[in-house]
């Protein structure tokens, strides 16, 4: 009697699930834009970085400077945390004499969740409603910060779509 192998067996030769695969049908160009196409679509510039031991009166100036709602932190283009107008809020407005000069790095969120310029903007999206966070740091495939997304952002690309 021959010996077998683990892989060796009486079954039906390998077919690939994915071979019969129909493609999702959209109902309008909303849906299509939002499965379809990527984050690295959207307008995800301008964004605005800051080193982790950047000042707190530093962050906030470049916020209020380019008028956004936050400032990603990055180290060697990688990123370490987001300063947002939240964190101005909860953790130096009463205290902003006494922080002001104190690395950002000891009030941003650290570790943010990300999304990456190849996710869709649906996935994009759900990021954003489950994490329930405003602004969403864009990473590429090596986790270098591309960008930013916002509900604000999305939208405007959805009107775009809408109107072509």
């Amino acid at each position: 009697m021959e010996k077998r192998t683990r892989h060796q067996t009486d079954a039906q030769p390998y077919e690939d699930p994915l071979s019969n695969y129909d493609e999702a049908e959209h109902t309008d160009a909303v849906e299509r834009a939002l499965c379809e196409h990527t984050v690295g679509q959207l307008e995800i510039k301008p964004v605005v970085t800051l080193p982790p031991n950047a000042s707190i009166r530093q962050a906030m100036q470049e916020v209020q400077r380019v008028d956004h709602a936050c400032v990603l932190i990055v180290e060697d283009g990688k990123l370490k945390g987001i300063f947002t107008e939240r964190d101005v809020l909860d953790k130096v407005a009463d205290r902003f004499d006494e922080l002001k000069d104190r690395p950002v790095s000891e009030v941003m969120t650290a570790d943010p969740v990300a999304v990456y310029e190849s996710d869709s903007p649906a996935a994009a999206l759900c990021v954003i409603a489950v994490s329930g966070l405003r602004h969403v740091p864009v990473l590429d495939v090596n986790d270098h910060v591309v960008g930013v997304v916002s509900p604000k952002r999305v939208t405007a690309y959805l009107r775009k779509q809408l109107a072509s």
